[in-house]
Order: structure tokens, then sequence, then C-alpha cells
């Protein structure tokens, strides 16, 4: 389909979803983040659905100002992917070894390495800028300065929510390795303060909601957070590089005589700022549950932890902001999940993939979701399919 634009106080609204389906909370917000002064475009996702400060599935345009509620708390977060050369004939009959392995070299939850990991140890990891990039922490806000050693040791860490690590073959029968993490605690509480300190601004104070505070250009405010934001967002991209290479460690062990090779990883940022021009103006494009889709630019869009997910490459749609969704996206609250769903549910739903399918882990439920083909065919004008993956193990935090 192509968009369909909803008129908004500053700027139109370009949906590609169904206005009529899309939560009234949601739809608040989209005419909340248009009514900001700053703003040049509004571009909404299939995916779209309520969020807090701005919607999931949104990418917001703006000249000289950004707004950290509309980036999220988990900044940078995003996904990571790679095809192998194995193949589905590779694999044993029972997967719980592999997830068991995963599980030990991937820390989930709230675990942490117990000391730090060295990059220089990991298979053709690349390190230069390493020493550069923890150089730069000494840079961040004073009130997250004291967790730089807990940063240290949750690098290379999944998570919990709905961050997964997955095995996942494709429709011709090739193995690919795929995970989806952010900058962990250190994003969020970087995110959480800065969020404060945008409200706390006069130029805030007349806004229609106190989440759309903003930073504004050529301040020190704007020039403290653009830090702390690009800081968190290379730990969030290196977070998943070291998370991906320890994978691939696993898989080499496990399947030494298939002595497996890897294409090249795949990554993108769905919670992320970037500096882009669009109809002659140098704007901060703000994805917040949406990837870059640049022409010829490969990305991933995840299903559930059931349904499968697609990898693709963006058609460079200027009206999106080359923009595309980042996943199926929620359909119902993670509350309303557990009141809908049960163990047995789940089970039901993850039939045929190795994974746990206890209470702690309902709430990520397959049926919580949209249906990730449809999510997909509302955006044939933002990217095209290249692989269509189908998990059969998923490690969820």
């Amino acid at each position: 389909m192509s968009y369909v634009e909803v008129p908004g106080a500053k700027v139109p609204i370009r949906m590609w979803a169904d206005p009529a389906s899309v939560e009234g909370g949601a739809m608040q917000q989209l005419q909340n983040v248009a009514t900001l002064p700053w703003i040049k475009g509004l571009a909404v996702m299939p995916d779209v659905h309520y969020g807090k400060g701005a919607t999931v599935g949104s990418v917001i345009a703006m000249q000289g100002a950004v707004c950290p509620a509309a980036v999220g708390v988990d900044i940078g977060c995003g996904m990571s992917a790679v095809k192998t050369s194995l193949t589905a004939n590779d694999l044993p009959g029972d997967l719980s070894r592999l997830r068991s392995k995963i599980e030990q070299a991937i820390p989930v939850g709230r675990g942490l390495h117990r000391t730090e990991v060295d990059p220089g140890r990991l298979y053709q990891f690349p390190t230069s800028g390493w020493g550069d990039f923890w150089s730069r922490f000494d840079g961040v806000a004073d009130a997250v300065k004291f967790r730089q050693e807990r940063a240290r040791l949750q690098m290379g860490t999944l998570g919990s929510g709905n961050h997964f690590v997955e095995f996942c073959i494709d429709s011709v029968g090739s193995v690919w390795l795929m995970l989806h993490s952010g900058s962990r605690n250190i994003g969020k509480e970087l995110a959480e303060y800065h969020i404060g300190e945008a409200q706390k601004l006069p130029h805030n104070q007349g806004l229609v909601d106190r989440d759309l505070a903003v930073f504004v250009a050529d301040t020190p405010q704007m020039a403290a957070y653009r830090h702390d934001l690009f800081w968190a967002q290379e730990y969030a991209k290196y977070n998943r590089a070291i998370m991906m290479a320890l994978f691939q460690e696993v898989i080499r062990r496990e399947f030494r005589k298939a002595r497996v090779t890897f294409e090249p990883v795949i990554s993108c940022h769905h919670n992320y700022v970037a500096e882009e021009r669009y109809e002659g103006m140098d704007l901060l494009v703000t994805r917040k549950g949406a990837i870059r889709a640049g022409s010829g630019e490969f990305g991933i869009i995840p299903g559930s932890m059931g349904t499968g997910s697609y990898i693709v490459k963006g058609l460079g749609n200027a009206a999106s902001f080359n923009s595309a969704s980042h996943g199926a996206g929620r359909k119902m609250s993670r509350s309303a999940a557990k009141r809908r769903f049960s163990t047995r549910d789940l089970e039901e739903q993850t039939r045929g993939v190795e994974c746990r399918k206890d209470s702690g882990v309902v709430d990520e439920i397959p049926g919580a979701y949209k249906p990730i083909e449809k999510v997909i065919e509302q955006q044939r004008d933002l990217v095209e399919v290249v692989a269509k993956l189908k998990q059969v193990i998923c490690v969820k935090g």
C-alpha cells in the first residue's frame, strides 16, 4: 500500500497503516507530535502502537531540535542477523543442547558477564576504535558515570522483555543467526536523565504533552544530549556485535565438522536519531520502532517468537524518510497478554520452537503481536523481501 495522509497541526501525518485500526491513544500521540514547532515531517509505520512519550512505529523529522522521549529509553535498540553455511540438514533432532550452549555464552535478563569481554579474543572482531569508544564515556552525564563498571560487564548481554537470540532457517533451508537487543541499562539511565533535564527547560512548559520535551540546537543541553545519545547508540551496536561474535563461537564449536562460515552481518538500529537531509533541509530524524530503509540498504523486520522474521532491502522512499517498520508491533499490552493467554496457549503458539514456555514469557506470546505478513504487505513501497526466516530456537531474556 502507499501511505494515507491524516491532517496534523503543523505537518500531515503520513501513515502506512489503516488509520481506523490505530488505537486512540496512539493516534492522539501522533497528533501531539504534529503540534511541535520544530517538526518538518511525521511518518507512521504499519507496526504502529502506543508508547511512552511518542508512538512506537513513528519517524519524526525535526529541524534544530530532538525529543529524547521520542527516541525511547532503550537507545540504539536494534537487530543483527547473519547467514551461515549451515543448512537444515546439518541440525540434530534435539535442539535443547544448542539452546543451552547459547544461553551459557550470552547472559540474559539482568545477567552480566563475570569479567569484561575482551573483543580481541573474538574471531575476526574489528577492535579499531574500541579504546576511543570507552574514553568518550568520560564525557557522559555525571549522574551516570558511576555505572561504567556495570556497563562494561553488560556489554555483550541480551537483556529482557522482547529481546531475543534466534537460530533460524530460511525458505530454502539455509541457517541464519539473529538477535535483538540495545544499550542495556546504561542507555536507559542516560535516556531517563536527559528526559528529566529536557522537561525542566522553559521552552517546553507549554507543550501538550510534557513527554515531548525537546532540546534545541546551539544549547549546552543539546550538546550534552547529543554526546550521550550517539555514545549510547554506539554502545548498542557494539553490544549486538559482541553477542553475535559469541553466538558464532558457539555455532563453530557445536558444528565443528561442518567448518561453518558466515556471510557479512546485517545490523540496524530501530530506536535512534540520525542526521539526514531531505528537501534541502538538514534534519534530525528520530526512528522509534522503525529502521532506515534507504535504497539498497539491508534491514531486519522480526515477527514474534513463533512466527518468523524477514530480511529486507530498502527501496529509498523519501516520503517515509527512507524508513520501514521495526517488527510486527504489539496489538495488546503485556498486562493484557498475561490476562488473555496461558502457558498452554504459549506452548501451542510456539510449537516446533525450542524456547521457554513458562509464565515468565507469556507476555511475549505470538498472539500479542500483529500478523507479520500483513505488516510486510503494508510496506511494499518501502522494502522488498530478501528472505523469510523461521526460528527453530528462540532464547528470551
